[in-house]
């Protein structure tokens, strides 16, 4: 099993992690334990998966590698695919690649790619 999945975030960019993972993705914000908080970054989890957020000096962001969560239906997939797209994030849908399953990609406020799945209801 995954305990979690750590990306990378720039120096002091925690506020804009929390708007893009609570505010928008709707997950919630774990404390850090102190001897971890002091080196910035922040943890958030929701929806059985849990990310770490990870301040890297020399930062980039993660183009092809990245975390697949599973949302709980089509519905609520189609409804977070609008609250991004609303909020100026880019959403590529790519449902016919995997059976069984609705899918789109996303980059999270730092350009983090991101896919977000859920089952097919046909």
């Amino acid at each position: 099993m995954i305990h979690h999945v750590q990306l990378a975030c720039p120096r002091g960019s925690e506020d804009l992690s929390r708007a893009f993972y609570v505010g928008l993705l709707g997950l919630s914000e774990l404390a850090k334990p102190p001897a971890l908080a002091a080196r910035g970054g922040c943890w958030f989890r929701g929806y059985g998966a849990e990310l770490h957020l990870g301040v890297e000096d020399d930062f980039r962001p993660a183009r092809k590698a990245h975390p697949a969560l599973l949302w709980p239906d089509l519905g609520a997939l189609d409804t977070l695919a609008a609250r991004l797209t609303a909020a100026g994030y880019p959403v590529t849908w790519g449902d016919d690649e995997l059976p069984g399953l609705h899918r789109f990609h996303t980059r999270d406020a730092h350009g983090n790619r991101l896919e977000f799945l859920a089952p097919n209801d046909t």
